[in-house]
Parts: structure tokens; sequence; C-alpha cells
């Protein structure tokens, strides 16, 4: 409600100032809380999504968001996720969707796989049991293939730097080398990825991933027994607590060593859960003196621990590298290593590829067909959307597969490629794939919505109907992308963003979208405590219903006190009393236009201006800033004044009209109201937005502060023409009575005058 209550004040100023303003809704409704519920409630997710979109809507517009209605979309709607299948379809063909079996998190209560996101503290977010690591088919895809792009592509953006920085962080993009290491008494090698191979000379052990596939052939006889019992602990482990840095190191040896070929030091080969599959290439080179995992690893294990790097950055025991510092150092060993054929310079990214499968019922189902003779193939285009099959009821398979696998009508089906028997894929989508490109569908929603328009086309093979939409949407897409102003928690800084970004960059490359970025603005809107003083969400189910406030004080104070409660990023607790001061306030500048009215004046004081054209030039500087809360309270502070400025001079209509303007953003029914009361036929929220006259921003005189040793000690009064003077203002302000308190019997030894904002004298 904070949200929208603040991009719809955005939205009605930009139309006030004559933009044309796109604000669309749509409901992102695939996803774990509704699936959750709708089994909580033994309840189709459908009907769930049905009820729950009916209630948000009849709220949103009694809370009198001014939505393009006529572009509404619904993530669950087959006519809008037939477009996420078709998007997936083209990720497939250009090699950038693909299957594997990898480790997943596994709950053995519900008997499904989970996604990092619903795993809260080791633990099922659904039902609270234990989590481990289970291996599984899952479709992946490629994003890693665009992480290069996605760094570069900020440059094109006006984040905020905690934005970008979030997206840079999480892609994790560094440079280094995979170093090859000849396994002792054998022919294979094992390739580690380094960022700090000049310290190579100092490596003593290396160190692999539970799960890498190399494990079981490095592990020996009379190791293999303690090996297979640490690999089923690790499973169990989330990887946030596998790479946790203060955690204890564990391990066990393989009872296999590799050799540093510049030392020809062999080095044992541990397995330990500190290194994940992911990361690099899933093992890892100790080197104890220069890491602290390494060295809390060799320490426990009784490893050597070499120094390689002095108190002043420069390598010692390092052959041919003692003396250099660092930097150089690690140029000079790249360089050897790739002369030798030992090492080949790579770049390396905390970001993995997406793990895109959901052994969940409620999701876009995923449009591949598994034939015995020509494997994975695509649903052809013309057959799109597979549909999710309604059930009455549905629960997790015992096999761990997604409850589609347990409906016959739906998993069987035949090879579009050679007719044969054939199996369909029963995964879902995760919940961020319907929401990846819904800003693309707003451009065109009336056209996704003309299914007499499509259906002809289908029937035309000669078409390709998904391209032939995007290619005649392109005046649109290009008229409104990308998105001026995108507004998300914080928690969307990396995942949702960084999704979002990639599909559409895709999207770019195929040449269905006009811009590579989607985003031009991204901002962070802040929490809301609820009466529990924690974070209002749904699952906590300690939400405030709107309608209930709605129904007490009026939406405009609702929507008011949500964009004066505190900055728009920030953490607020929900407070009725400051609440009820906003109430006063509208109440008061209802009855201030009420009686300006009924004694409507010819013209306005010269205060009367001044005031009002200084509210004009500070609202709209905070609106576009998204500052609301000094918004509002620039229009409080303009009431308070005006009413003690219209004893003396009562208002004009035309001023009165450029106040009732101001709110209507903010509080769009009160200001409607008063707008009728001046006589207007047309909407306030139709009219321009007040400009400034700049005449009435100049003051006559300006206040200012005297400090003594920088603490504020009196004020006083100068004529604007004056404020260069510095001579003789630092003598009146010498001359205060209040002043010459602090300063008498003692030496001023610095005067420091800003014109016109402050004076500061400094007594020893």
């Amino acid at each position: 409600c904070r949200s929208y209550s603040a991009l719809d004040a955005i939205a009605r100023k930009k139309r006030m100032e004559g933009y044309n303003v796109l604000f669309p809704i749509g409901w992102d409704a695939f996803g774990l809380p509704t699936e959750n519920y709708a089994i909580k409630t033994k309840q189709a997710p459908q009907k769930v999504t049905d009820e729950n979109t009916a209630m948000f809507k009849r709220q949103m517009k009694r809370l009198a968001y001014s939505f393009d209605w006529e572009r509404e979309i619904n993530t669950t709607d087959p006519e809008y996720y037939k477009w996420t299948q078709w998007i997936f379809i083209q990720l497939f063909k250009k090699g950038l969707a693909y299957k594997k079996e990898m480790p997943i998190n596994w709950c053995p209560s519900c008997k499904t796989g989970l996604a990092n996101e619903e795993v809260v503290d080791s633990k099922c977010e659904r039902c609270g049991a234990e989590v481990s690591r289970r291996n599984m088919s899952q479709w992946i895809v490629k994003i890693t293939d665009y992480a290069d792009k996605l760094i570069s592509g900020l440059e094109k953006t006006d984040f905020i730097e905690k934005v970008k920085k979030a997206q840079i962080n999480w892609i994790g993009k560094s440079e280094g080398i995979n170093i090859d290491y000849p396994i002792v008494g054998g022919e294979r090698k094992l390739s580690c990825y380094s960022t700090r191979p000049e310290t190579n000379f100092g490596a003593t052990f290396i160190v692999i991933a539970p799960e890498h596939e190399q494990v079981a052939k490095l592990t020996t006889a009379e190791n293999k027994e303690a090996v297979e019992k640490y690999r089923q602990e690790a499973r169990k482990k989330s990887e946030m607590e596998r790479t946790e840095l203060a955690k204890e190191k564990t391990g066990v040896f393989t009872g296999t060593y590799a050799l540093n070929r510049l030392t020809n030091r062999k080095m044992p080969i541990y397995v330990s859960d500190f290194v994940v599959l992911g990361a690099g290439t899933g093992v890892v080179v100790g080197v104890p003196a220069c890491d602290v995992r390494d060295w809390d690893f060799a320490k426990k294990y009784n490893l050597p621990m070499i120094k390689v790097v002095d108190d002043e950055g420069r390598m010692i025991n390092s052959d041919f590298l003692d003396g250099m510092k660092t930097k150089e150092a690690k140029e000079k060993i790249m360089d050897y290593l790739e002369e030798k054929g030992w090492g080949r310079r790579a770049s390396n990214y905390h970001l993995r590829d997406w793990i895109f499968s959901r052994q969940h019922y409620w999701g876009e189902p995923i449009p591949m067909i598994n034939c015995p003779k020509c494997k994975w193939v695509s649903v052809p285009e013309k057959d799109l959307p597979v549909r999710l099959p309604e059930v009455e009821a549905y629960q997790p398979t015992s096999t761990g597969e997604s409850p589609l696998a347990d409906i016959k009508e739906f998993v069987n089906c035949k090879c579009p490629v050679c007719g044969g028997e054939a199996r369909r894929e029963t995964d879902t989508m995760p919940n961020w794939a319907g929401s990846d490109w819904y800003f693309l569908a707003y451009c065109f929603a009336k056209k996704l919505k003309n299914n007499n328009e499509i259906l002809k086309r289908v029937q035309d093979d000669t078409h390709d109907v998904f391209i032939d939409i995007f290619s005649d949407s392109q005046e649109e897409l290009k008229k409104w992308l990308p998105v001026d102003v995108y507004i998300g928690g914080d928690e969307h800084n990396t995942l949702h963003l960084l999704y979002s970004r990639f599909i559409v960059n895709f999207l770019y490359d195929i040449g269905v979208s006009p811009v590579a970025e989607p985003y031009d603005k991204r901002l962070s809107h802040g929490v809301i405590l609820g009466p529990d003083n924690q974070r209002m969400s749904k699952s906590k189910e300690n939400v405030i219903m709107p309608e209930v406030v709605a129904d007490k004080y009026g939406v405009d104070v609702l929507r008011l006190y949500l964009m004066f409660m505190g900055p728009f990023e920030g953490t607020m607790a929900w407070n009725e009393k400051t609440l009820m001061g906003v109430k006063r306030f509208l109440d008061k500048f209802e009855k201030f236009i009420e009686k300006q009215v009924k004694n409507m004046a010819e013209a306005s004081g010269e205060e009367v201006k001044k005031i009002l054209n200084k509210t004009i030039l500070g609202v709209s500087k905070d609106l576009e800033a998204f500052s609301f809360n000094t918004a509002v309270a620039k229009q409080m502070e303009m009431v308070n004044k005006l009413q003690v400025a219209s004893q003396k001079s009562q208002v004009k209509k035309e001023d009165i009209e450029k106040m009732i303007k101001m709110l209507a953003p903010l509080a769009p029914y009160v200001a409607e109201e008063m707008w009728q009361l001046l006589g207007e036929k047309d909407s306030v929220h139709v009219s321009r937005w007040p400009e400034v006259e700049e005449k009435y921003l100049k003051e006559d005189k300006i206040t200012i502060p005297v400090a003594i040793n920088g603490k504020v000690r009196g004020e006083f009064q100068v004529e604007s023409q004056k404020l260069q003077d510095e001579k003789g203002i630092l003598e009146v302000a010498k001359k205060l009575e209040a002043v010459q308190k602090w300063t008498e019997g003692k030496k001023i030894v610095k005067e420091i005058y800003v014109p016109g904002k402050m004076i500061n004298l400094v007594i020893n």
C-alpha cells in the first residue's frame, strides 16, 4: 500500500506536468506463498489467486490508484504464461537452458526440492523439517554467459549506488588463473582456480568439494568409508552453513596427493564442505599463511604453513618472485604458468547458473518433452501454452518429483519430432519466471488480449506469432522502455533485478526487445514494522488491512500518513498517534479552503504569495526526489503560516487552486472535493501542476545565526542587498547582547562568515 501510494503520487504529478504516464498493474501470482496457503486450506491455488486478486483490485480502486486497468496482466493466465514458456524455448534453442543432475536442497518431510530462498536456518520454510542436499536432475539457465554484460550494462542505468554495488557483488567477477596440479602416481590432474597465484610457492594442500565427481576416483580404498560418511553429513548442510567464515573447518583425507610443480611438494587432497561445487572449479588449493580459512584448516590437521609475503607486501620464499610486490608477482607467475602449460588465465564469478526447476505444482509448466529417441525437445510454439492441469487436491510425490508427475494424462504425450511415445516435463518454473518480462507485456497488453488476431496467426504456419507480436509492438516498446522508475524492496536488489535484466538482455540479443537494459532508475522502498515491532508481512500474519484504516479515518488519511511516516527508503513503525496528526492536518486544510472560498479575494497579499511559492518549489523538488515525508511536512507548514497571513490578507482563487493542486497527488479525494467546491467542472487531476513565480522567492531580509565555537548563541536579520558586506555584518554580530555575554573578557581568534548562511566566532 505504501509503495503504490508513492508511485501513484508520482504518476499523478507527472500527468499534471504534461507527461504521458504508463502506470500499469499486474499480478505476479505463481509462487510458494500461494501454494503453501492452498495446501494448508485444502483449496486449489487457482481459486486462492482469483479471490486474492479480486480483493486486491477492490482495495486498489478504493485507494484511488490511477492504474491503466486496460493493461492489467496476470502471470498465472495461460494467455500470459505461454509467452513465459516461449521465452524458455528460445533460451533452450540458443543453448542457454540445459538439463543437469546436481545437488539441491531437499525436504524429507514434504518430499520436494527447495530453492535457497525456501530454506530458513537450514529448515524447510513450509514444515520446519531439517533440510539436506540431494542430487536431482534440474533445468539450468546459463545466466553466467551474460555476467559481463550484466556488469557493463549498469553504466547505462541511473540506479542508486547501493543497488549497483549489490548487483556487482552478487555477480562477483574476479580475474585469476586455473592451475593444473598432477595427481601423484596417476595421469589425472586437478584444476584449481586462484586469484592469488603468486602465493602458490606457499601452497601445501588441496581441498575438494564433497559433491565433486572426482572424489570417488581420488579416494583410496582405506579412506573410502570415512570419505563417504563425511559426504553424507555434508549433504545435510545448506551452502550458507558450509561457507560461513567463522565456522569450524572440517575435512577428511582422500589418501591421494597432488604435486605442486613450483616446489615439487606433494600436497594431500582433502574433502571439505567449506568448498562448494559451484565456486570456481570446486577445488581449492590451500595456502595457510595467506588465507584465514586455509590457516584454520592447516592448524587443525597439522599441515605445513609457509610464509611467502612479508609485512611490506613483498614476496619471500618464492624463488624467482622474491622481492617483488604482490601485484607484479601475480602477473609474472601467471605468465610463467601459461608458458609452461600448467595454467590458463580465467575469469570467475560468484554468480551461479540459475536453477530453473521447481518440484512444485503451482508454477508455469516447463514446455519440454523427453523422447527416448530424440532426447529433450521443445513443445512446438503453435501448441503453447502447455496448460497447468487443474486438480482438486495435490501433494508432493514420494519420489520428490513435481505433483504433475502423478497426472498421467498430463505426462504422457507424443514426441513432436518423431511421433513416438514421450514424457512431458513435470517440473515447473521458479516464481521469478513470469515477472522477468512483465514490464514488456504492459506495453502490448492490449494485443495479448486480442485472442482472435493471435489465433488467426497461429493457424497460419507461415507465421511465428510470438515474433510477429513483438515486431508489431516495437513502436510501443520503444516509446515506453526502459522503465523510468522501478521500485522494489532491498531483497529485490539482487535476484529479481538480476534475472529480469538477464532476460531482457537475451531478448535484445534475439531481436525482440529494443533495449538491453529494462530499467533506467531503480529505487528501494523501506519497511513498515507491524504492531509487534516485526516487519509487516503476510507470512508473519501481522499485516494491518488498509480497508480497516480507511473505514475508520478515510482513504486520504491512510495515503498521506504512509507518505509522512518517514523517509521512503527507511524502516518505520506503525504509529496511530502520528496518523491522527495527519488527520488533523487534512481537517485543517479543508476548513481553511472552505473559509477562503466564502471570502474570496481579488488579489493575494505579498506574504501569502511568498509562502505559497516557496512551498510549490519545495514540494516539487521533494516529490521529484521521492522525499514524500518532507513534501507533506512543507504543506503542513504552509497551512499554518497561511492561517496567520490570511488574517491580514485573503487568498485569491488562483492561489487556492495551487494549494489544492499540490495536495492532489497525495490526497486525491480531499483535493477533488475542494476543487469542486471552487466550482471547477474538470477534475483537479487533469489540471496543470502549479508553476513557481520566481519574484516571490526573494527574501527582503535574511536571518543569520551567530555561533560561538560552533554553538548557536544568537541571530539577527540582514537586508538581502547587504549580505556581501562581511565587515559590517561581523560588526553587528559582535555587538549582539547574546554574543557579548559569551565573548566578554575573551579573545576572538577567528571570525568565519558564510554569506547569507551563518557566522561562527572562535574564542580561546
